[in-house]
């Protein structure tokens, strides 16, 4: 990884926004509703990264749609009571903007759940790229999310870097060409991580600070 990447580009859910309770609680709330089941934490967001119907198919791949909807309705309507920002990440990316870097988003998410999101935190002014799950046909672990957002950017792979916080995240990066940098404030830990070597794995927004801007 060069010292100085450009792109920066991130995942959102669990990497610059903290949505690991939101969407623990929807997917707890799903899964109770139509399946009559209850799953424990680690059950409910192993497949956290991936787009929303993947993850619901886990679960059961016969009732993959009725979670879906059940999961979006209570999904929206708590998102304002519960997501929360991530301590240093706004200043963060404010101060990347202010190093020239241009930044993105790849996410998984629906565009009407990003728009959501910055409704209740105000960020999406600071990326020059938002991808989501309605602007591809395949998804994370697939790298062509990212490619996407490099070709919305007019730059190549050479220099750029992805951070997220799953493996899918490191998968994807990785297969675009990218130095992938690992993140443990999310939905998954050092232990998981690890295995997808990563450039870097940062447990603080302060520590990806000081990889991002040395």
């Amino acid at each position: 990884m060069t010292r100085t990447p450009d792109p920066v580009l991130f995942d959102l859910d669990g990497t610059v926004i903290d949505t690991v309770a939101l969407i623990r609680e929807s997917h707890r709330h799903a899964t109770r509703q139509v399946l009559g089941r209850e799953l424990t934490d680690e059950q409910l967001v192993a497949n956290v990264g991936r787009p929303l119907i993947e993850q619901m198919r886990v679960f059961d791949a016969d009732r993959a749609d009725e979670l879906y909807e059940v999961y979006r309705v209570w999904n929206h309507a708590n998102t304002a009571a519960l997501l929360r920002a991530y301590d240093g990440m706004d200043a963060l990316l404010g101060d990347l903007r202010a190093a020239g870097r241009r930044l993105g988003i790849i996410t998984s998410k629906s565009r009407d759940a990003v728009d959501l999101a910055w409704d209740c935190l105000p960020l999406g002014h600071l990326f020059d790229v938002v991808i989501t799950a309605d602007d591809s046909a395949v998804h994370k672990p697939d790298p062509t999310p990212l490619r996407v957002a490099l070709e919305r950017l007019g730059m190549g792979a050479e220099g750029a870097c992805y951070v997220g916080d799953a493996p899918f995240d490191l998968q994807a990066g990785r297969a675009a060409g990218m130095a992938t940098i690992g993140v443990t404030w999310g939905f998954f830990p050092r232990a998981t991580l690890q295995p997808e070597a990563p450039d870097a794995i940062c447990d603080t927004v302060d520590e990806l600070r000081r990889v991002l801007l040395p």
